[in-house]
């Protein structure tokens, strides 16, 4: 398998530049998220304090970054990434697909999740709680689940889902039409809590309890600290200190995730940070590395 070296999860203004940065530092750069870079950007009418771009517009900002990817020969892998794990010489990279990719380094640039978790859900997360439905499937052959779908790409999982499991139960929190199997039934409440009864997961809603063996939430993006394990996080923001490095050696993290204020201009520098940061720590750890090569040849 191949290892990058440095791996990049978000493509706001913060994992943009920290792509960059890294690629003109002549790294192997894997970044990952949406190649869509204007969709949440549309939303800014003008952008006042960009600077060298006075009032410019967030879709007219997005086709700029884009065009800055291409001449630098940057591409975006639209990967899900269910979770990540230290191993300690590189970080493992989970995705949607129950796959694995690998980096010497991480850079967290995912910015801040929207909304907040469900009562009972941290703590029953990987006791019947999960983020992929693709990824726990098989743990759920003959058994029942939820679903709960923050956009429609999620009706794929739930259609995967139904294919393995006895019944399944889709939860849009979107008012698009749902275009699921008839194998999925579709039920339109709002989740409000989840609890375990004599060996069930209860979702709670607005309107009746659902007992089954496990309650999927697909959301945008996952909580930083349920993404990383051991990640040092408050109030779902990730703490890092002025060289933009977490508590987990070789992890770093920058942009609207780090904290307020939550402006492009500030997630462009930190993402820049970030980078070389990056940088400075895979130089160390080659030359520790070197170092412990040539004790070894001498004894």
């Amino acid at each position: 398998m191949a290892r990058y070296d440095i791996a990049i999860i978000g493509t706001g203004p913060a994992g943009l530049s920290a792509a960059i940065t890294a690629k003109v530092r002549n790294k192997k750069v894997l970044l990952l998220g949406s190649k869509d870079l204007s969709t949440k950007m549309t939303k800014a009418h003008k952008i006042q304090n960009y600077l060298g771009l006075p009032e410019i517009s967030g879709k007219d900002m997005a086709e700029a970054f884009k065009k800055h990817l291409d001449e630098m020969g940057i591409e975006i892998m639209e990967e899900k990434i269910t979770a990540v794990y230290s191993m300690g010489e590189y970080f493992a990279l989970q995705t949607g697909e129950n796959e694995f990719l690998e980096a010497e380094s991480l850079i967290l640039a995912t910015g801040v999740m929207q909304g907040k978790l469900y009562p009972g859900e941290e703590e029953l997360l990987g006791r019947g709680v999960s983020y992929c439905a693709t990824c726990d499937a098989a743990l759920y052959r003959d058994k029942t689940a939820v679903i709960v779908g923050a956009s429609p790409k999620e009706e794929a999982e739930a259609d995967f889902l139904a294919e393995i499991a006895s019944e399944v139960i889709y939860m849009p929190l979107y008012k698009d039409e749902v275009n699921c199997s008839d194998q999925v039934r579709v039920v339109r409440e709002k989740p409000q809590e989840i609890t375990e009864e004599e060996g069930m997961r209860v979702l709670k809603t607005d309107q009746n309890d659902y007992s089954v063996d496990g309650v999927f939430i697909l959301r945008e993006s996952v909580s930083p600290g349920q993404l990383v394990p051991g990640l040092e996080v408050k109030r779902n923001h990730v703490l890092v200190d002025r060289h933009m490095a977490t508590n987990i050696p070789g992890c770093f993290a920058c942009g609207d995730i780090v904290g307020q204020p939550y402006q492009y201009i500030k997630a462009a520098g930190e993402g820049n940070i970030a980078a070389l940061s990056a940088v400075d720590y895979l130089a160390k750890r080659k030359r520790e590395k070197e170092k412990a090569e040539r004790e070894a040849a001498g004894k």
